[in-house]
């Protein structure tokens, strides 16, 4: 049966409406932007199959374009709407971080570092630079490595702060493995960057994991000296 013969409780753009988005599960919101389905398969059925054939959405959001645009009821025209989705939430994220405004927020912080690195493939070290105020003056990424790894060098990330003039620094690396369970290596790692920024009178605020949940924060735990 057709999605537009459901009662209107169980579409999901009605139900969106009336209980807003935080309400769908995975594929309702799938089905949302597909819009329409194949014969004999409604969108939310599609939505279902992509998500089973793939493991979920972080891994089709992943996809390489080929993957997906070879998909039925996809296409290149699909999956060029679907990036910009993408790059739109990134850039809704950013906004809350714009160069030059304070950054008060823990959580936004870390849900910007999460939008910029938990889709990538390989482990990405990167560092939100601050000044006195903690208001943004630049992000980057300093290191990327291998799917399970990244040799980071304290030593670079004392210099690109002394570049930037920065007072504070919070750093962020992903698990391509989705989980965000700092190791041995992560806990040493903050460690050793704490002690090289505080010779430069620079503070470590925090040092953010990315996996498939909530990012992890290294100062919640207490892990920073």
């Amino acid at each position: 049966m057709a999605i537009r013969h459901w009662p209107a409780a169980e579409r999901p753009r009605e139900k969106l409406l009336a209980q807003g988005p935080e309400a769908l599960s995975d594929a309702e919101l799938l089905a949302i932007f597909l819009r329409t389905g194949v014969r004999g398969r409604s969108a939310l059925d599609l939505a279902r199959e992509l998500l089973a054939r793939f493991g979920g959405l972080r891994p089709l959001l992943d996809a390489p374009p080929a993957a997906v645009c070879a998909l039925p009821g996809l296409g290149p025209a699909k999956y060029a709407q679907l990036a910009a989705a993408l790059e739109l939430a990134r850039r809704h994220l950013q906004e809350r971080l714009r160069r030059g405004e304070a950054v008060t927020d823990p959580a936004a912080a870390a849900r910007y570092l999460a939008a910029r690195l938990r889709h990538r493939p390989r482990e990405v070290f990167a560092c939100l630079f601050l000044d006195a105020r903690h208001r943004l003056i630049a992000y980057e990424e300093l290191f990327t490595g291998t799917i399970d790894g990244a040799q980071v060098h304290p030593r670079e990330v004392a210099r690109r702060a002394l570049a930037h003039n920065a007072a504070a620094v919070i750093a962020a690396h992903n698990h391509p493995s989705g989980v965000a369970e700092p190791s041995a290596a992560d806990r040493a790692l903050t460690r050793r960057l704490a002690e090289a920024l505080a010779l430069l009178e620079v503070r470590l605020l925090d040092h953010f994991v990315v996996g498939d949940g909530e990012p992890c924060s290294l100062a919640q735990l207490g892990l920073l000296p």
